[in-house]
């Protein structure tokens, strides 16, 4: 079942916009984190949350964070080459609004961590979640866009195939 084209001839603009204040949310959060925090760092919130100060090298749960440094630039062209098929997409299917919603999310969260992995050669993260002793590995804002809009589009697929039953 094909896609609609965008609502009104709005195109991907209210999209973009989404993904821009993704990422400027998370830029300023991390950028707080820079300023405020040394590497190591963390702050007691509560009884399973803290603020931290960590970086990235890796990919989700630092997946190859153990490598020489070819993995920035690795990640740097993943994430660029997900954009841009993100934004053909984008521009594709505007009018389809839970699809556009998942995919201008994951967008504003992969540029933001390219931005991280282009100037600092790793990705800050911050928000720490933990319980009973057991911490779950530290993330931030980008990662955060990323996995709501990864939900996000799972349920939009399911709720495509419920409707062509």
């Amino acid at each position: 079942m094909p896609r609609s084209s965008s609502p009104a001839g709005r195109g991907p603009w209210l999209w973009l916009g989404w993904a821009l204040i993704l990422l400027i949310a998370d830029q300023f959060t991390k950028l707080l984190i820079l300023g405020w925090y040394r590497l190591g760092d963390a702050t007691y919130v509560t009884g399973f949350f803290n603020v931290v100060r960590a970086h990235n090298t890796g990919a989700a749960f630092s997946f190859l964070a153990t490598g020489s440094g070819w993995q920035r630039w690795l990640f740097i062209g993943i994430g660029a080459a997900a954009a841009v098929f993100i934004l053909w997409q984008l521009w594709l299917h505007a009018g389809q609004r839970l699809f556009s919603f998942a995919l201008s999310s994951i967008l504003g969260g992969a540029v933001g961590n390219v931005v991280d992995r282009a100037l600092h050669g790793y990705v800050v993260d911050f928000l720490d979640f933990h319980w009973a002793g057991r911490h779950f590995p530290a993330f931030n804002v980008a990662d955060a866009a990323i996995t709501v809009g990864a939900a996000c589009l799972i349920l939009d697929e399911l709720r495509r195939v419920g409707k062509s039953r």
